[in-house]
């Protein structure tokens, strides 16, 4: 079976843990240090602050960018639920708006239409690695007077005209996640251009101090581990080398795939491909997939529930592209180590299942 997704660790991360192990400065030392000042070089320089997971970074930044209760934060329902579940835990709400149907990011139609004076922030998610239309969302803020946040989980290194993602807004959150495009094993990273937003956030992940002992206000635990700053500084230098491959297995897939919609790629866009993610129209999708599974292809669907009618939510709102796109979406393997011979087989899966009528 070949892997949906599949980590990319290799020599370099496990010598760089053994170097870590051996100097006995595990949590909160100098590699966190390093990581985050190289980090900084593919945000245009913004300042970077490590924390412990991607839904860490998010909810550190709304703490420290001061979203709190009474605040509306404006997000896309088509998205993984620690979106909307950092806006809920900085105890603003989160206000649920569609997608638009190309690259299933958030609409800035959707968003003007949705701001009330409650509205204190919307965060765009650049998702499957392809980035939101910034531009577009920008504008809107400064019209408004809004914070602008960038759920960058699966973006690294995507950009917009030249503009690296996590770079446009007041502040950005990256995720480590093993099948992320880099790993550090686990962990998140909030850029920021705003001095006093990236200290905000370095006491809040410090049990609320800069100083040992001297807690200024009440904060978490949600320190990166040198261990894992150790493993991203390895995964930080393979970064290009791998969106690279990703790119071109994407570019053999869009004009080798057949009988489904490849993604489209916005001008100005560069995509990065967390996930290469097709729609299946005139098909079950998810039979679709079972289809794939038998010949030796995995896949994954995400996100098959919109955020707004999971349990935990459960609002009622009318998003007709998004539950469009729930019930379409299948993403392909696309990683770096995937061979050519892997490749090749995924493309004769797909079209043999679509030209099959699954």
């Amino acid at each position: 079976m070949i892997p949906a997704a599949r980590p990319e660790i290799g020599d370099e991360e496990r010598a760089a843990v053994d170097r870590v192990m051996r100097s006995g400065m595990l949590a909160q030392g100098p590699e966190v240090a390093a990581f985050e000042a190289e980090f900084a070089e593919i945000v245009d320089g913004r300042e970077s602050v490590a924390v412990n997971s991607g839904t860490s970074a998010l909810h550190m930044a709304f703490l420290a960018g001061g979203v709190g209760a009474g605040d509306e934060v404006i997000v896309p329902s088509f998205s993984f639920a620690a979106t909307a579940n950092a806006v809920a835990l900085a105890g603003a709400k989160p206000v649920f708006v569609d997608i638009e149907p190309s690259h299933f990011s958030i609409d800035p139609a959707a968003v003007e239409a949705a701001i009330t004076r409650r509205t204190k922030a919307v965060m765009p998610v650049h998702l499957y690695g392809h980035p939101a239309d910034m531009v577009a969302l920008a504008e809107i803020a400064d019209k408004h007077g809004l914070q602008l946040y960038e759920d960058a989980a699966q973006a690294h290194a995507a950009s917009v005209n030249g503009m690296p993602v996590g770079a446009w807004g007041l502040a950005a959150s990256f995720s480590f996640y093993p099948t992320k495009n880099m790993t550090s094993g686990e962990g998140g990273m909030i850029t920021t251009g705003s001095s006093e937003l990236a200290r905000a956030a370095r006491v809040l992940r410090n049990q609320g101090m800069e100083r040992r002992y001297a807690n200024e206000v009440v904060g978490f635990n949600t320190r990166m581990t040198d261990i894992h700053a150790a493993i991203g500084r390895e995964q930080l230098k393979k970064l290009a080398g791998w969106t690279a491959r990703r790119q071109a297995n994407a570019a053999y897939f869009d004009q080798h795939l057949e009988g489904v919609i490849v993604p489209p790629v916005a001008e100005g866009a560069v995509h990065v491909y967390h996930q290469y993610t097709i729609r299946v129209v005139g098909h079950d999708r998810d039979r679709f997939a079972e289809e794939l599974a038998k010949r030796g292809v995995g896949s994954g669907v995400y996100y098959p529930t919109p955020i707004h009618r999971l349990p935990s939510f459960a609002e009622k709102a009318d998003l007709p592209v998004t539950e469009e796109a729930a019930g379409q979406v299948l993403s392909l393997p696309v990683y770096p180590s995937l061979t050519d011979a892997e490749r090749d087989a995924v493309v004769e899966a797909v079209n043999a299942v679509a030209g099959a009528g699954a």
